[in-house]
């Protein structure tokens, strides 16, 4: 019951990130393109804000199941398969991408918002929707590698 428990926290986590990257990549960005560039930018910018929020909570649940399965179940990582540490690896890769995205190119959409700097506001909007799609991207691989992988161990 204990595994369920951390792989249900593991998976709902994921769900929450890649899942709002997917929301926010093609379905709020081209929806929010209607709007003039001071509303979609205030928008994107609360939305994000809102969401990152969240990301960061998945993060740590994440992190917390992530190590406690390794624990539980494969002797603190000596039977880990190729596949969980390809999952590893990649994870911790988007959480430095997402880190990056929130403390430079979402801070200075912040702070173009709040100056009113329509232009610099559109080029950190530019930078964060390259790293989500990035990081987006990263998400999917994994979640087939972790999967697929299964059976190739």
């Amino acid at each position: 019951m204990t595994y369920s428990l951390w792989l249900l926290v593991h998976l709902a986590g994921v769900i929450v990130w890649v899942g709002g990257m997917f929301f926010a990549h093609f379905a709020l960005r081209p929806a929010a393109a209607m709007l003039a560039p001071p509303e979609r930018l205030r928008l994107l910018a609360d939305a994000l804000g809102r969401f990152f929020l969240w990301v960061s909570i998945a993060i740590t649940a994440i992190l917390a199941s992530g190590v406690a399965l390794i624990m539980l179940f494969a002797a603190g990582g000596a039977r880990l398969g190729w596949h969980i540490h390809a999952m590893t690896g990649a994870g911790l890769l988007m959480m430095a991408i997402f880190a990056h995205i929130r403390f430079a190119p979402f801070r200075r959409l912040r702070r173009a918002v709040a100056d009113a700097d329509w232009a610099a506001g559109a080029r950190a909007m530019a930078q964060i929707r390259a790293l989500v799609l990035t990081n987006l991207v990263l998400g999917a691989l994994t979640t087939a590698v972790v999967f697929l992988g299964r059976g190739w161990t």
